[in-house]
């Protein structure tokens, strides 16, 4: 728990795309509970915070880590469509 609230910057990318057992959802909240107002965490997800609730399956406390995340925090949104298939896209219109 302490290697991850030392780093400067915490990355979690995907966040979303698989559901965390009870255990591992309450790990993630201690994770961040440590780092709150303290250090930085970067969280990347296709999912919107409505839809977290299919990755922590409890409510209360999936309602505990976005408020953990979003307080004094920066939220930005980059659109719905994915950049690697519009990569893919694009390669194979320049290929055709």
């Amino acid at each position: 728990m302490a290697r991850y609230g030392r780093v400067d910057l915490l990355m979690i990318d995907e966040l979303g795309y698989m559901e965390l057992d009870r255990r591992g959802a309450e790990l993630l909240f201690q994770v961040l509970t440590e780092r709150e107002e303290n250090n930085s965490i970067a969280i990347a997800s296709n999912e919107s915070f409505s839809g977290w609730t299919k990755t922590f399956t409890d409510p209360r406390l999936c309602a505990a880590i976005v408020d953990r995340l979003t307080f004094n925090g920066t939220i930005i949104e980059t659109g719905t469509d994915s950049y690697r298939l519009a990569h893919t896209r694009q390669q194979r219109s320049n290929s055709l």
